[in-house]
């Protein structure tokens, strides 16, 4: 069992207890999902996680197999990003229209999956169920995956959430600047708009004044003794080279990084946001 040091701004009383797991790269970061997730979620009073798996096979992409085993270990849905199709035996899946994953929802109508869900967080002794929205988008600015204008895809994202007062954003961007533009733009609309890709976590956790819970990036879930998750020789040799070097998942340090946000259940306004950043044996 997890120790959790007692903070009276984090009493969760009625709240919905949001947990939002950072990118999850190869191996590493899946064995600390697997190995940990309960645990996690007991500890910290958890009801619901979302997690970006987008890299869980083997640093690009994800497979049935690896889906399955994650959502199995306790989280309730999955995010993708620019990585969505890297692997195409998840393809299927995402033409199933399996409820528990999307991808970015500014890619071409064509593409296969949905980028926005309805899931419910189950009841509590404190409050009745409460109904969540997740919804993934990619940013433009240094992407080499080119999605639609994220901010005309999150308007529309808002109509289909109109019932739904919880609601969380998984803006997969690179730059900081266009993930501050995504939340403040949504301050009041989302319960919380929070960054993944950059597999690096930020310091500038907050709550906007409209009640919307904002990071830039939430972190990586993998091997930190690494460059973001890869052997840190190869990386380097191919900076101090130009030579092409094969980018191979590290091992050493596993650990997961996440975002928890505490949300008013019926007015869908966050409450509290604190980060997580534990080793797989802590």
């Amino acid at each position: 069992m997890l120790k959790k040091e007692k903070d009276d701004r984090f009493e969760k009383n009625d709240s919905l207890r949001v947990l939002m797991v950072g990118d999850v790269v190869g191996k590493p970061g899946r064995d600390v999902v697997i190995r940990r997730m309960r645990d996690i979620r007991e500890t910290y009073e958890i009801d619901f996680v979302v997690c970006n798996a987008e890299n869980a096979a083997g640093g690009s992409g994800i497979t049935p197999e690896i889906y399955n085993a994650i959502v199995q270990a306790g989280v309730d849905c999955v995010t993708l990003g620019d990585h969505a199709f890297r692997q195409k035996s998840f393809l299927p899946v995402l033409r199933s229209n399996d409820q528990r994953v999307v991808r970015p929802a500014n890619l071409p109508s064509e593409a296969p999956g949905r980028g926005w869900t309805i899931l419910e967080a189950p009841a509590t002794e404190k409050r009745p169920a409460v109904k969540i929205g997740v919804a993934a988008l990619l940013g433009r600015v240094f992407m080499q995956t080119q999605g639609d204008n994220p901010l005309a895809a999150a308007d529309k994202l808002l109509e289909k959430f109109a019932d739904v007062r919880a609601r969380f954003l998984d803006f997969h961007a690179e730059a900081t600047s266009e993930t501050q533009i995504m939340g403040r733009y949504l301050d009041g609309r989302f319960s919380a708009v929070l960054g993944t890709h950059t597999h690096v976590a930020t310091a500038d956790e907050q709550i906007f004044p409209n009640g919307t819970a904002f990071q830039c990036d939430v972190g990586m879930t993998g091997p930190f003794e690494s460059v973001i998750g890869r052997k840190i020789d190869s990386v380097v040799e191919n900076f101090r080279t130009s030579l092409p070097t094969s980018f191979d998942v590290a091992s050493g340090d596993a650990r997961l990084n996440g975002t928890i946000v505490d949300v008013d259940p019926a007015l869908g306004k966050a409450r509290a946001i604190r980060r997580l950043n534990f080793g797989i044996d802590d």
